[in-house]
């Protein structure tokens, strides 16, 4: 794993409400593609709730997110993701700001 013990259920949280929230998604609209009530999504977003495994995966493909992106910082093989975001990131930077990432990136691997 990561060093963790415990996934972090609320930062999992925290990206699945942030992700709702960006694409414009209401707790309402979310639970209608899930086929689920709002009430339940707000039990999930809230921390009252851990949702199984089906209903996890059907909002992560409501989402439009990989499985593996909500829950990024515990599972082991999320590298995909984590190379995404970071593409996604790095895009948002100007190109004299990309090569100063860069050699930051080649100067941390050398160590």
């Amino acid at each position: 794993m990561c060093g963790c013990d415990e996934m972090d259920a609320h930062a999992v949280r925290q990206r699945m409400k942030n992700t709702r929230e960006s694409q414009g998604l209401t707790q309402e609209k979310l639970a209608a593609l899930v086929d689920l009530i709002p009430a339940h999504i707000s039990i999930i977003e809230c921390g009252l709730k851990i949702p199984n495994l089906d209903s996890f995966i059907a909002i992560a493909n409501a989402l439009d997110v990989s499985a593996d992106s909500l829950p990024i910082d515990v599972v082991d093989h999320a590298t995909e993701s984590i190379a995404c975001k970071l593409s996604q990131q790095i895009s948002l930077l100007s190109h004299k700001e990309q090569l100063k990432i860069l050699c930051i990136i080649q100067i941390f691997l050398k160590e």
